[in-house]
């Protein structure tokens, strides 16, 4: 039997919607980071470590203390999600108008100004090619990326039309030292932590 358009839509928002009471359901019971993406359902099974959070938490200080008071450097709940895309994302930090935080249920992801990522020891690719895909394609439009096992990132930005979707047109690479813009606001990179080599362990 060939599946109309329709009822291809109509099934896939069903299995989203499965998919996304499961992980709201198991978010706060199981070890480890639950997200929806356009491949399915991803979990990081590794608690995150001092060092990816104390980055996290440099990171939104430092963009605190340069962005006007009404903009916020958000880290934690709730997820950003785009039901019709399939995709379901709890970013390290997103830069938000506090006002764009005042609603029930997960952020808009338009809404967002920017989402950055420290990225994982355990699943780098979660980091550096599920989420650049992901977040293009449900319109965010910067995403910053600080890697502490290599001590380098990118921010992408400008998202354009593929065949493939939307897709982030500009990326400018940086290494831990110098001074890197998000959205409207530059920042520096300086004593941010690096994973220790050969440890393994943590996020």
């Amino acid at each position: 039997m060939t599946i109309v358009p329709d009822d291809a839509r109509q099934g896939a928002s069903h299995l989203y919607r499965t998919m996304r009471d499961f992980v709201l359901s198991v978010d706060d019971t199981l070890p480890g980071k639950f997200e929806i993406t356009k491949e399915g359902i991803v979990l990081d099974m590794m608690s995150p470590s001092g060092r990816h959070e104390l980055t996290a938490l440099r990171l939104r200080k430092r963009l605190e203390k340069v962005m006007p008071e009404e903009f916020a450097a958000h880290t934690g709940e709730p997820n950003v999600e785009n039901e019709p895309e399939g995709i379901m994302r709890r970013p390290d930090l997103m830069v938000i108008a506090e006002a764009d935080m005042d609603i029930d249920g997960s952020f808009d992801p338009r809404t967002l100004l920017a989402a950055v990522e420290v990225v994982s020891r355990s699943n780098p690719d979660n980091d550096w090619v599920g989420k650049v895909r992901d977040y293009a394609l449900i319109g965010v439009p910067v995403y910053a990326i600080f890697d502490p096992r290599t001590g380098t990132g990118a921010v992408l930005t400008d998202i354009h039309s593929t065949p493939d979707g939307p897709r982030y047109a500009t990326r400018k690479d940086f290494v831990y030292g110098e001074d890197v813009t998000i959205a409207d606001w530059a920042i520096s990179t300086q004593d941010l932590p690096r994973y220790e080599s050969g440890s393994g362990k943590g996020r």
